[in-house]
Order: C-alpha cells, then sequence, then structure tokens
C-alpha cells in the first residue's frame, strides 16, 4: 500500500503542475480506469493523469520517481492482460488526450503520430494519401497505436506483412527520471548504438512512457480479392495453408475459424453463416500491384484448394468483403455476450502443428465440460483459444484457470511454440514465464527492466516481478 500522505503529495503537486482538468482522483472516475479488458482482473488507481504532451508525462514521471510512486502507462485500455490495471496503486497515466495524427509524409512515406491516435484512424489517413499501413489488430477501430507498441501486436496481414515492430523506425519517450528520448525518426535504416526501439516495442510500459512514433508506410495495394474458404477438418484447412505458401502466393491475411466459432458467431450476429456444415472456415485475402496480380494469385491459390470452386466465396466489392469478414472479427464480441467472463489466450505454434495442438487442448477441455471457442491465424500460427466460464462458479472458476493456463501453454510449447504471439504477459500470465524462458533468461530481462527503470516505477508487477 502507498502511503496517504504520499498520494496526497503527489496529487496536488501533479494538479499545481499540470491542472485540475488533467489530474484526478474522483472515485467514479477512477473505477473507469480499473481495468483493461481482462475479464476477471481490477484495481483503482489512486490518482488518474491525462496527459496531454511529452512535458506533461515528464512532469509525472518526475514527480512520481522522488516519493518511489507506480506509474502505469495507458492507451485505450483494449489489451487482455491486465497489462494497463494498476495491479500496485498510484498512477495510471492516460495518453488517449496524446492522439494526433501529426504528420502523413507522403514523400518518405512515413507517418508521425502519437500513441493515443486509434489504428483504423491512422489506416484510413495513410489510405487518404495512397499509403498503407499493413498491421490490423481485430480491435484496430478501437486501440490505440501506443498500445500497439506496448504489446507488439500482430493481425491478420501480419503473414505477408509483419506485425507492429517491422513499421516502427523512430520513438520519443520519456525515461523513469523525467528525461525526454526520442530514438531514430523518419529515416528506415539505422545502425547507430543500440537498438532502443526494438528494446521498447513489446515492454508493455514496463521501460519507458512512448510520447511520438514513426511509423513506415507502403503503396496502398492497386487491387484485392477475398476468399471464404470451408472445409471438412481443420487439418485440411492448415494443410491447405501449406500447399498455398508453397504455391508462391503470399496472401496479405489466412485467417481460420474452427466449427465452435463459427456456431458461436451465427448465433450472436443472428445470421445463417456461409456453408454452417463446415468444420472450419479460411478467410484468404490477396491483394497486388494491379488486378491481373491479383488474379494470377487467385488462379494459383484455385489450383491447390482441395474444395469445389462453387464452395468458394469470392468478396470483391466492400460489401461483400464486410460480409465475409464481419464474422471473424466479431467472434471476440460474441463470446463476451455469451459469458463475459472468459479466459483469452494467443499461444502461437509452428502453422503445420496448429491442428494437433488445438486437438490436444479441445480434447482435454472437453473432459472437463468445459465450452471453447478457437480461430486465428493460420498463416503464421498464432491461435486464440478462448474458453468460457458461464455459469461457473467464482470460486472454482478462479481455482481452475492457473491450471488451464498451464496445460495451454505447455500443449503449445511442447509443439514447438510459445505463450504468447500478440498478446503479450502483462499481468496474468508472467508466473508461467519460466515455462518459455530458462531462469537466465528471466534474469536477463529483470537486467534490462533495471537498466531502464532502476526505481522500479513503470508498470510495476507486469512480465516479471522485482
Amino acid at each position: 500500500m502507498i502511503n496517504r500522505e504520499t498520494i496526497n503529495s503527489i496529487f496536488e503537486r501533479l494538479r499545481a503542475e499540470l491542472g485540475d482538468a488533467s489530474v484526478t482522483r474522483d472515485g467514479d472516475i477512477l473505477a473507469a480506469y480499473s481495468r483493461d479488458e481482462t475479464s476477471d482482473l481490477a484495481a483503482a488507481p489512486d490518482i488518474l493523469v491525462r496527459a496531454r504532451s511529452a512535458t506533461d508525462v515528464a512532469a509525472v514521471m518526475r514527480a512520481c520517481i522522488e516519493r518511489r510512486v507506480p506509474v502505469v502507462p495507458r492507451g485505450a485500455g483494449t489489451g487482455v492482460t491486465g497489462g494497463a490495471v494498476a495491479t500496485a496503486g498510484g498512477v495510471v497515466l492516460s495518453l488517449e488526450r496524446m492522439n494526433r495524427i501529426i504528420e502523413i509524409d507522403a514523400k518518405n512515406m512515413i507517418a508521425v503520430v502519437e500513441p493515443g491516435a486509434i489504428t483504423g484512424e491512422i489506416q484510413r489517413a495513410a489510405a487518404a494519401a495512397g499509403l498503407m499501413y499493413p498491421p490490423d489488430p481485430a480491435s484496430l477501430d478501437s486501440c490505440s497505436i501506443g498500445g500497439n507498441i506496448a504489446e507488439g501486436a500482430g493481425g491478420p496481414r501480419a503473414v505477408k506483412y509483419g506485425t507492429t515492430k517491422d513499421y516502427v523506425t523512430g520513438l520519443e519517450f520519456v525515461t523513469p527520471e523525467g528525461h525526454i528520448i526520442t530514438a531514430g525518426g523518419k529515416y528506415v535504416k539505422n545502425a547507430t548504438g543500440y537498438n532502443l526501439v526494438g528494446a521498447i516495442i513489446g515492454s508493455e510500459g514496463t521501460l519507458v512512457v512512448v510520447t511520438k512514433i514513426f511509423l513506415k508506410l507502403l503503396p496502398a495495394p492497386r487491387a484485392s480479392l477475398d476468399l471464404l474458404v470451408p472445409f471438412d477438418s481443420l487439418d485440411s484447412a492448415v494443410d491447405t495453408v501449406t500447399a498455398i505458401l508453397h504455391s508462391g502466393v503470399l496472401p496479405a491475411a489466412i485467417e481460420f475459424m474452427e466449427a465452435d466459432a463459427i456456431d458461436l458467431v451465427a448465433t450472436f450476429l443472428h445470421t445463417a453463416m456461409p456453408f454452417p456444415d463446415a468444420r472450419a472456415h479460411l478467410l484468404i485475402q490477396l491483394d497486388g500491384a494491379s488486378t491481373a496480380e491479383v488474379e494470377h494469385a487467385t488462379e494459383t491459390i484455385a489450383r491447390v484448394l482441395p474444395v469445389p470452386a462453387e464452395r468458394v466465396i469470392a468478396a470483391q466489392d466492400p460489401a461483400q468483403r464486410e460480409r465475409i469478414w464481419k464474422a471473424r472479427r466479431s467472434i471476440r464480441e460474441a463470446i463476451h455476450a455469451e459469458s463475459p467472463v472468459f479466459l483469452a489466450e494467443d499461444s502461437v505454434v509452428p502453422r503445420n502443428e496448429i491442428p494437433a495442438f488445438l486437438a490436444d487442448v479441445k480434447a482435454e477441455l472437453q473432459r472437463r465440460a468445459l465450452r471453447s471457442v478457437m480461430f486465428g491465424h493460420a498463416g503464421d500460427g498464432n491461435v486464440h483459444i478462448d474458453v468460457l466460464k458461464g455459469a461457473m462458479d467464482d470460486a472454482q472458476w478462479g481455482a481452475l484457470v492457473p491450471e488451464l493456463k498451464g496445460m495451454i501453454y505447455r500443449a503449445a510449447i511442447a509443439r514447438g511454440g510459445t505463450i504468447t504471439g500478440e498478446h503479450g504477459t502483462g499481468f496474468t500470465r508472467k508466473r508461467y514465464l519460466g515455462l518459455a524462458y530458462s531462469a537466465e533468461a528471466i534474469e536477463l530481462m529483470r537486467r534490462i527492466k533495471t537498466a531502464f527503470d532502476p526505481n522500479g516505477i513503470l508498470n510495476p508487477g507486469k512480465i516479471i516481478d522485482g
């Protein structure tokens, strides 16, 4: 617990420096910032600061480091591992008001943005200039780019275009001591000194507070086509992914939904799904510099699909695309509607191990009479396993979750994978880090944390302890 006198002192100092509009201790407001989208975790901060500039962030860090008060950076609060929850109390430092798209530099193909900018809005601003920001997490219309940086976010297009880390050319950030530093910028290549940008991406707000981001943009594809393909089994769907990639075609996205996911979304959307008898769907997105290029890719894929042409839906206009992608993007919402509390896991395995991994986990969950929904990124092996609490007693669920997590993680690691592909370690997974890394590796991570944050005030208790 943090001393009340200390909190009072910090509050008065920050209110004097930043103004009443930026600093609050109102209980109702603090309660609204006590959660992210982790379904069964909440902890109210002692103070909320809504920063408007890097200078504001620096003021918060200077005030808090003097009294060793924890600071939890927060974007849009869409994370699912407790990364934005103030589990140790202290100050939640919200960056939601730092939401400007400062510049779309078309000549250099670079976007300069603040951390609170919504990812989907960045994509649309780039598109208006004939450019493309490829990373597309499922929550792109609600998640912030700063949160994407913190988690190293991915998305369906990762199979062709990579993840957030592949598009960050520079960062402005504030250290725990309140120093404002810029590493990188509008230039793409940089071999100067240590790669500070690389260390910060995926660090979940435990090392520094990011206040400005430089993002690489690409020329927008001139043509695209989306395919929905049904399969009699998940094995067949995954074998087809391998065949597609070996054909020489690299789709922008290859997503899968297994039968339980298809059924749940159909119920949630109150609509009949295409091919409801299928045991799995693949969603394949193709794009290219010309219609001819996309048509050639489509013809190549058609030769390796073990599905009759009449069983494939091809979407070429926005309305058709929305129809076939709506189900995939609605899965998490459908799960939440069915069971507000659920376990959300995103382990990653080699692509060819997806069917066996999911079969192992599904069988174990069925043995326990637990309902699960499985879907994800077939193109890169990142699979989402959501287990629904339903009507289970809270105490029983709380005791069961650690066992389920361990089971899923061990199954992924046994098949050459690891714990998480894009949602991060956060608070809810840190106790399992030792399943994926040796004690020596974890100690090295701890030393990196100490080098950046020797007093341990930035998002303490996340990723690793100490």
